[in-house]
C-alpha cells in the first residue's frame, strides 16, 4: 500500500521519523475537567471538504424486517459521533453499512467522498473497525494478532513491523506484546483489537460497543487511548455504545435511533436542554384544577413492581435536571418490546461480555 488518490496516508499518522516520537507519546496530558477532546481544527480551504460520513435515506432489510430504515446522517471529520439506541434499533446494521459489510445501492453512503457501493475498496481502505464480536486470536501473542491485521490490509512489508509497534505502543501493550492474548484481561483485549484497528493508520475509526463487558475501570482505560489516538491523528470515531456516561463524557455529538430511524440528533447538551424544554412545556400544558374541585381520594399504595412502567416514567424528578439516560428512555421508552433484538443477538452480547469478563 502507496500514498493514494484515495485519501489514506501510506503510513500511520504521526509515524516516527527522525527526531520524532512515536504519536502515541504526543498525547497532550489528560484534564480531569475536560473528557472531550476538542476536535481537530478544519485546515484552510477545507470549507468544501466532504463529511467523514454521509448518509442518506439509508435503508436495509433483512427479510420482512427493515433494520435500518431511512437514516439520514453525517458525521464531521475528526469528531467521535455516538450512535445509541436499545437492542434492535438498527446501530450494528448501520455501521455494517457504512464498512460495506453490507451492500447497499448507489448513493446512501459515503464516506469521505467515497460512495460505498461504488468504491468499495476505497472506502475500506479508510476505516479501522472493531466489531462487537471479539476479532482477536487467543493462540497468538499480541503482536501476532496486530501484524495479522497489518498484512490484511496491505501493509507494506518494509513498513509492517514499525507500524506494528507504534498501534501496539498507542494502547499501551508494549510490554505485553509478546504474551498470548489468552492471557489478557478484559481490557487489554479490546485494546489490542483497537491496535488492529490502528495499524492500518485509518482516516474514520468505527467501534461497535468497545468497552462491553468491561469493568469501569478498564472501559475508562480504552477511552483515554481511543482519545490520545485521534488528539494525535485528528482521526474521526463512529461509536456505538450502551453506556450513557460514555456518550455523555466523551461524543461530541449523538444520534438516538429506535425502529431502524434516528429519533434525536445533537449534542448531549442540546439533546438534555431539548428534553428540559418539552418537560417544562407539558408542565405548562396540564390543565389547573378548577376551584371547589374535591381532591381526589389517594389510590392504594401500588407494589413497586407494578407502580409505573420504566417508559411512563423518567429515571429521577421531573424538576431535576435531565440525564441523557433520561433523554434516552423518554425516544425509547423501555426499550423492552417486541422488536428490541432477537434470541441471536443477545447471545452474541453474552458471549462477547463474557469472553472480555
Amino acid at each position: 500500500m502507496t500514498s493514494d488518490d484515495e485519501g489514506r496516508p501510506g503510513r500511520l499518522p504521526g509515524a516516527a521519523g527522525p527526531g520524532r516520537a512515536p504519536f502515541a507519546h504526543r498525547a497532550p496530558a489528560p484534564d480531569a475537567t475536560a473528557h472531550r477532546a476538542p476536535a481537530p481544527a478544519p485546515d484552510a480551504g477545507s470549507a468544501s471538504a466532504p463529511d467523514a460520513v454521509t448518509c442518506r435515506g439509508l435503508r436495509y432489510a433483512f427479510g420482512e424486517t427493515r433494520a435500518v430504515d431511512g437514516v439520514d446522517l453525517s458525521v464531521r471529520p475528526g469528531e467521535v459521533f455516538g450512535l445509541l439506541g436499545p437492542n434492535g434499533a438498527g446501530k450494528t446494521t448501520a455501521i455494517r453499512c457504512i464498512t460495506t459489510l453490507l451492500s447497499v445501492p448507489a448513493g446512501m453512503v459515503r464516506v469521505f467522498g467515497h460512495d460505498a457501493a461504488k468504491e468499495r475498496m476505497a472506502v475500506r481502505r479508510l476505516l479501522g473497525y472493531v466489531p462487537q464480536q471479539l476479532s482477536a486470536d487467543a493462540g497468538l501473542t499480541g503482536r501476532e494478532n496486530v501484524a495479522l491485521f497489518a498484512r490484511v490490509f496491505d501493509v507494506p512489508r518494509r513498513e509492517r513491523a514499525a507500524r506494528v509497534a507504534q498501534a501496539l505502543a498507542a494502547v499501551g501493550l508494549t510490554d505485553a506484546a509478546g504474551r498470548l492474548a489468552n492471557t489478557y484481561s478484559g481490557g487489554m483485549v479490546r485494546r489490542l483489537e483497537l491496535a488492529q484497528a490502528l495499524v492500518s493508520a485509518p482516516r474514520l475509526l468505527m467501534l461497535d460497543e468497545p468497552t462491553i463487558g468491561l469493568d469501569p475501570i478498564a472501559r475508562t482505560s480504552v477511552w483515554e487511548h481511543i482519545n490520545a489516538v485521534r488528539a494525535a491523528t485528528g482521526m474521526t470515531v463512529l461509536v456505538t455504545t450502551h453506556y450513557m456516561d460514555e456518550a455523555d463524557q466523551y461524543c461530541d455529538r449523538v444520534a438516538l435511533m429506535h425502529h431502524g430511524r434516528i429519533r434525536a440528533l445533537g449534542t448531549p447538551d442540546e439533546l438534555r436542554a431539548a428534553l428540559s424544554a418539552r418537560r417544562r412545556a407539558a408542565r405548562t400544558a396540564a390543565p389547573p384544577t378548577a376551584p371547589g374541585t374535591p381532591t381526589p381520594t389517594p389510590a392504594p399504595a401500588a407494589s413497586p413492581a407494578s407502580a409505573v412502567s420504566p417508559s411512563a416514567a423518567p429515571s429521577r424528578s421531573s424538576d431535576a435536571a435531565p440525564t441523557l439516560e433520561d433523554v434516552f428512555r423518554d425516544v425509547a421508552g423501555s426499550g423492552l418490546d417486541e422488536q428490541s433484538g432477537d434470541f441471536r443477538d443477545v447471545r452474541s452480547t453474552r458471549r462477547t461480555a463474557h469472553r472480555v469478563g
